[in-house]
């Protein structure tokens, strides 16, 4: 079931990797892995998309998709993944993670006022870059291993549901089958 639901929603490796930009990239993605869906695969690529999601750089997807080919996971499922963090989450994850920081280096949180601006980068950051990268990477890190633990619990109980169905079935065709003799 859910490989339909992925075969749909993704588009098929092929029409990805004749793209003239992404030939580009050369053999690489011609690795199957990156294309499989299977339970390796998606745990490992779900992980690394949200450990991507709370790096602090633009281009989050470009860090992701560069890790899904060096760590031959899905593609197709780490890119989005790193969708976790957008204009609506960033500032609460950013602050947690500035805050978390803090609470580990044990120092008082100053007032993180931030603004999308140079002037900020350049000033504002220099004061809380310590306990805001900390944090970034200690709470990426907890919630991609979170992350990884919990696909590879959902997927091996779809598994069990499936053997648990198909037993049924079998055992219904067998009553069946006995109830017309």
């Amino acid at each position: 079931m859910a490989k339909r639901i992925f075969k749909k929603l993704l588009p098929h490796p092929d029409v990805i990797t004749k793209n003239r930009w992404i030939k580009l990239l050369g053999p690489r993605l011609q690795e199957p892995s990156l294309w499989h869906i299977n339970r390796r695969s998606c745990s490992a690529a779900v992980a690394l998309g949200v450990f991507c999601a709370f790096i602090p750089v633009p281009f989050q997807m470009l860090v992701a998709a560069i890790g899904a080919i060096w760590f031959r996971v899905n593609i197709l499922v780490a890119v989005p993944m790193v969708w976790i963090s957008n204009p609506f989450t960033m500032g609460p994850m950013y602050y947690f993670c500035y805050l978390f920081g803090a609470q580990l280096l044990d120092i008082e949180p100053d007032g993180f006022n931030f603004e999308l601006s140079l002037d900020w980068l350049i000033n504002g950051l220099v004061e809380v870059w310590q306990p805001f990268l900390l944090g970034c990477f200690t709470t990426g890190v907890i919630a991609s291993a979170a992350s990884f633990v919990l696909i590879r619990v959902l997927w091996h109980l779809h598994v069990l549901s499936h053997i648990k169905a198909r037993a049924r079935r079998i055992h219904d065709r067998r009553r069946h089958a006995a109830g017309k003799q």
